[in-house]
């Protein structure tokens, strides 16, 4: 019964993990008791009108950017319109209304020439022996060969990794505009893009990944067709791993491996040295000289299924539901701590959270479950993760939670479910380049077109012979013009 009530909430229920208000109400009788029957006896009974409307805050989510660029139209009367009737007099301005409105644009196409003109000297090919010839200095294609540009190569990627739109579902939109472009063409000039100027900046990313000393780490499946030595029904991996919400750049990097073994992370991390956030999964253990941080959003959420797989009877005064009221203590208390600076917040995990910690321990140990029940998976999961998870403890950077990791990956579970697998490797780790350097420009508050266009016009022009070029192409040393709602007025 409890796992027909667990599928069926899976199936059929929200997914949202919130306490719910009667679970809430349980959580202030538990903790707050004192304060919850002091504002009891404070209520008072208040007559309202029978009519009430709601008080406007004055904030407004719909807003036209101040910034966007502005086409004025001016409708004025000819003086022949502007005649009085009365007497004849041409009438004067007296005023004026304004109405503003957005105006969308689809996608527009055009095709660019750039002409390069080439000079020579008359009067040496008349009298001298060699005649100069100088020429316009010409930029270098993005992709040599092809008539792809910085900015088309710029919104397929956008379109696919953005907007989770398929490669077959923009050669439609480009067949609609009269465009014959094929997916293939277009899959080539993403990998190829990707390869040649996107790889470097991964690479100098990953380097200053590994430099910090606070990261987040998850992993989630991936299905690729043609990965040598395996069938096409089985999975693979996308592995991420971010920095810390307190490092001064935010990092969001992407690495597809074909299977779940310690050996990707021990790869990936080599050199770093510090605070891992995961979840509980035991590969991460092997990892050297770094400390792990448990996830306590894992915790609270076997003690939220063993709740749901109980009767609703049954759930308020169950150890699952005393379990998931410890879990939900920790969290109001980071939320009203959240803003404090890493050193306040430390100090007060120490007082207000440790004593909770103490006793939620205390009592798990006087539990019995049966192993294989949701309760009994939850209570293992708790004594077994527990040195990790009281780690954030140690300092106030720390997070209570991996979800800054799990917010990271969503974007490619989301995209996975529009592009559903990858070809071939090869395939599968260029989309992990282009995702690496989408969601850390997001990060740091770049618009993801303009920043790829800037890459795509920059790379091919730089120095390749000079390692410290790419540095003016990471995100945070990006130009203004990058920026998310960056548009100028003209």
């Amino acid at each position: 019964m409890k796992q027909m009530r667990l599928s069926k909430k899976r199936m059929f229920g929200a997914s949202s993990e919130k306490a719910r208000a009667e679970v809430e109400e349980q959580l202030s009788f538990l903790f707050n008791e004192a304060e919850v029957h002091a504002d009891i006896e404070r209520q008072e009974t208040v007559k309202v009108a029978a009519h009430v409307r709601k008080k406007d805050s004055g904030e407004r989510k719909d807003r036209l950017p101040e910034n966007l660029l502005t086409e004025v139209v001016d409708h004025s009367l000819p003086e022949d319109k502007r005649i009085c009737p009365d007497c004849g007099t041409v009438m004067q301005e007296i005023g004026k209304e304004v109405r503003r409105s957005l105006v969308i644009i689809p996608a527009q196409a055009k095709i660019r020439e750039d002409v390069y003109h080439n000079y020579a000297c008359r009067n040496c090919e008349k009298n001298g022996t060699e005649t100069p010839i100088v020429k316009a200095p010409k930029d270098k294609a993005v992709i040599p060969g092809s008539f792809a540009s910085p900015e088309a190569v710029a919104h397929i990627m956008t379109q696919k990794f953005v907007m989770g739109s398929p490669l077959y579902r923009q050669e439609q939109e480009f067949k609609y505009a009269g465009i014959e472009l094929s997916r293939q063409t277009m899959s080539n000039w993403i990998l190829k893009a990707s390869s040649d100027w996107l790889t470097p900046v991964f690479k100098a990313m990953h380097t200053e990944l590994l430099k910090q000393d606070i990261l987040h780490a998850d992993e989630t499946t991936f299905q690729v067709l043609h990965e040598p030595g395996k069938s096409a029904q089985s999975k693979s991996y996308m592995w991420l791993y971010r920095t810390g919400r307190d490092a001064a750049h935010p990092i969001v990097l992407y690495e597809y491996r074909p299977d779940r073994k310690a050996d990707n992370p021990i790869s990936f991390l080599n050199g770093f040295h510090g605070y891992l956030h995961t979840d509980g999964y035991q590969a991460y253990g092997k990892l050297e000289n770094v400390t792990l941080v448990g996830c306590w959003a894992h915790a609270r959420r076997k003690f939220n299924e063993a709740v749901k797989a109980l009767p609703k009877f049954q759930q308020k005064t169950s150890s699952a539901g005393i379990g998931l009221l410890y879990c939900d203590r920790l969290f109001e208390i980071e939320d009203k701590i959240a803003q404090l600076p890493p050193a306040e917040r430390k100090k007060q995990r120490q007082s207000q959270e440790k004593p909770i910690l103490d006793a939620f321990l205390a009592w798990a140990k006087t539990r019995n479950a049966a192993p294989k029940s949701a309760l009994g998976q939850a209570l293992h999961y708790l004594v077994e993760q527990w040195p990790r998870l009281i780690h954030y403890l140690d300092d106030g950077r720390l997070e209570i939670s991996n979800n800054l990791a799990e917010r990271s990956i969503k974007p490619f579970v989301i995209g996975r479910k529009n592009f559903l697998f990858a070809n071939t490797p090869s395939g599968a780790k260029g989309s992990a380049t282009m995702f690496s350097l989408i969601e850390t420009a997001r990060e740091n508050g770049l618009d993801p077109y303009r920043y790829l266009t800037y890459v795509f016009r920059t790379a091919p022009n730089l120095d390749s012979q000079d390692s410290g070029t790419v540095q003016f192409l990471l995100p945070w040393n990006a130009p203004e013009s990058c920026n998310a709602g960056g548009f100028l007025k003209n």
